[in-house]
């Protein structure tokens, strides 16, 4: 609910899903829900927020998420112009992801030292993502930054949600519990049991807003 651009970063997100045609719209919420409440939009709350991770809030939502049609999955952090968005749904794969091929411009403004932040991003010669998500020190396992929006085909839904509840919970991931994992950890579990997982290719045209900081830039 920050103010950004004469709206807000929800609302910028709501406006670019709706010149989109995406009009089924589901909002996980947390901390201060009744303030998401007031938009009029459906919510599910994850009444756990304040001890667990994003990919619990997703699957809070499970009954939205199962119903017909793809499935579009975006961080609450993020903006993207309507072009980024439609490259998004052009692709056609189990699951899509939208990557910036450019993201240096951005990481650039927002970090003295880009590494700090980004994560790797390794494609195969055919777009699919092989590696996503691990700290690195260098720039050669970076051909892109994951950008928090996804979308999963309506024929996988089923499966990802299956996928997600056959995961061993007592299990320790990447160093956490199960309930504290990160999305990007989750896309490499994905990743590894063979799901196709393609990126939809973008230079720029989208933020991440993080702190206060980022606004101003």
């Amino acid at each position: 609910l920050v103010p950004f651009l004469g709206t807000t970063i929800l609302e910028q997100q709501i406006n670019t899903l709706k010149q989109c045609q995406v009009e089924d719209i589901h909002i996980v919420t947390g901390y201060c829900s009744d303030q998401i409440m007031a938009f009029g939009f459906p919510i599910t709350k994850n009444l756990h927020f304040a001890s667990t991770n994003m990919v619990e809030s997703l699957f809070s939502a499970v009954s939205f998420i199962e119903q017909e049609g793809d499935l579009i999955v975006a961080y609450g952090d993020i903006v993207y112009q309507p072009n980024n968005l439609q490259a998004l749904m052009a692709v056609d794969a189990d699951i899509v992801l939208m990557i910036d091929e450019d993201w240096r411009k951005l990481w650039d403004l927002r970090f003295s030292n880009p590494l700090d932040d980004a994560e790797t991003l390794v494609l195969d010669d055919r777009g699919y993502v092989i590696e996503l998500g691990k700290k690195t020190n260098g720039y050669q396992r970076i051909q892109g930054q994951y950008t928090g929006l996804i979308k999963v085909r309506s024929d996988k839904i089923t499966n990802f949600v299956k996928f997600y509840q056959s995961l061993d919970r007592s299990r320790i991931y990447d160093g956490g519990a199960f309930n504290n994992m990160y999305m990007t950890l989750f896309l490499q579990l994905l990743i590894d049991a063979g799901w196709r997982v393609k990126a939809a290719i973008v230079q720029n045209g989208w933020l991440e807003i993080d702190t206060i900081e980022d606004i101003e830039l």
